[in-house]
């Protein structure tokens, strides 16, 4: 192998060459500092680059590999995080100049994890502003490409993190999801993303959007590296993904408004990738489920008021600072008493409970993770009526795994910027991993 494939080659496969003596971590981390620097986009990707500590980690990596004493099977591989994730004396920003000049010191709780596991950090990617968007794009800071479309966004609030990987800039990366954040970005660029259980990962030293919802997900190209990057986020052991197989299982496509208005391409996508985990011997049917559709329009009371109610102080204080559109999404939170937030959470809670009846026979459940394709930049910016619809149907099929509390998995299905989401029970990234590498190997 050359270190110009090094930069394409799963996590995992890194490690195991790392492991085989085969692949040197600080030569492996100084070809993706080059390739950094060599990009024509870096500054639209990278917020901040660690250098310093990246190759302080990597040398620490290779050390190890020669003593026999690697921590993980990650350990030297090189990872991007989200500009939300502390890192002791480096900027996190959080996309917004609210926060500019804001230096923390200790690294998040996560971060810690990683870095016991031997994870490389490469540096800080760009996000939304504040998380707040699915689109990706941010005229604050930076908005990142789209790698199928370079006019195109990448997907947010991610959206840095899944370009760094899927330009070859970085192994895989760190990034959350609060509606949407990692796995729109991760299917808008062909990669493996992963929506934890809300509270399974630490948010501590975590810039927080909404906490009841925030959750610290993986962007990678496997689900085999989802599977390791979760173990070494919260310090446990990887999900065993041997011999995982579809034959007999059940799945249900959920036919509610995931599938309103819903494109063409993402439509074909979706259907091929049926067929295709069909032919592998899964059972998949069709099923509604009333609570869902009941749900939805919770988020705006829900999200909002948390949002404002966390950062009404600091918007107040300097509200010019942030992008009009984000701000106006913050400022919905005002809409919205105390006793409205306690009624929704009360009628959320009780469609969780329907919900979880409605699916109880199924492994998993199965909807496009995004209805629409990457939106142009160009009329992101000029047409207001375009960012409204696209920003609105952008997160509408992922919010049903935060809303409903569960586990979510999105796969490439092989056609550019369409994504498959698995849905499951909440806790079981387990089982929800095993069945994704057995979905991810009947849709090669």
């Amino acid at each position: 192998m050359t270190m110009r494939e090094w930069l394409t080659m799963t996590a995992a496969n890194l490690g195991r060459g790392i492991a085989a003596g085969q692949i040197d971590p600080v030569t492996l981390c100084q070809t993706y500092l080059d390739a950094i620097d060599a990009h024509p986009m870096r500054d639209r990707i990278y917020a901040r680059v660690t250098t310093e500590r990246a190759l302080a980690e990597a040398g620490a990596a290779a050390d190890r590999a020669n003593a026999g004493q690697r921590l993980s099977p990650l350990d030297g591989v090189p990872v991007s995080w989200k500009d939300l994730f502390d890192t002791a004396g480096v900027g996190t920003e959080a996309g917004t100049k609210l926060l500019a000049g804001r230096v923390p010191d200790e690294d998040a709780a996560v971060l810690v994890n990683a870095t016991a596991a031997g994870l490389v950090c490469l540096g800080k990617t760009h996000t939304s502003e504040m998380a707040f968007s699915g689109l990706g794009y941010n005229p604050s800071t930076a908005t990142p490409p789209c790698v199928n479309n370079e006019n195109a966004v990448a997907g947010g609030s991610s959206s840095g993190a899944a370009a760094s990987v899927a330009f070859g800039l970085a192994a895989a990366a760190i990034g959350s999801d609060t509606g949407g954040s990692v796995r729109i970005p991760a299917a808008w660029n062909d990669l493996v993303g992963l929506k934890t259980t809300s509270g399974r990962l630490s948010l501590e030293g975590v810039v927080p959007l909404a906490l009841k919802f925030d959750t610290v997900g993986p962007l990678c190209r496997s689900v085999e590296d989802a599977a390791l990057l979760l173990a070494a986020l919260e310090g446990g052991k990887a999900a065993d993904l041997h011999h995982a197989d579809l034959d007999g299982r059940r799945f249900a496509v959920l036919r509610t408004a995931a599938f309103d208005d819903i494109s063409e391409p993402q439509s074909a996508a979706f259907d091929s990738a049926i067929a295709r985990m069909r032919a592998a011997g899964a059972v998949v049917e069709d099923i509604e489920v009333d609570e869902v559709d009941e749900a939805m329009p919770l988020s705006g009371c829900l999200y909002t008021a948390e949002a404002y109610g966390l950062w009404r102080d600091i918007i107040e204080a300097d509200p010019e600072a942030m992008y009009p559109r984000i701000l106006d999404r913050f400022r919905m939170g005002k809409d919205f008493s105390g006793p409205d937030y306690v009624a929704a959470w009360a009628q959320l809670d009780a469609a969780r409970i329907g919900y979880d009846a409605a699916v109880a026979g199924y492994d998993a459940v199965l909807v496009p993770t995004s209805a629409n394709m990457p939106p142009d930049l160009e009329r992101l910016t000029s047409e207001d009526d375009y960012y409204v619809t696209e920003n609105l149907m952008t997160l509408r099929n992922t919010r049903i795994a935060n809303l409903m509390g569960l586990c979510a998995l999105t796969l490439p299905t092989g056609a550019a910027s369409c994504g498959l989401s698995l849905m499951c029970a909440p806790d079981m990234e387990e089982q929800l991993l095993r069945l994704g590498a057995a979905v991810e190997e009947a849709l090669r």
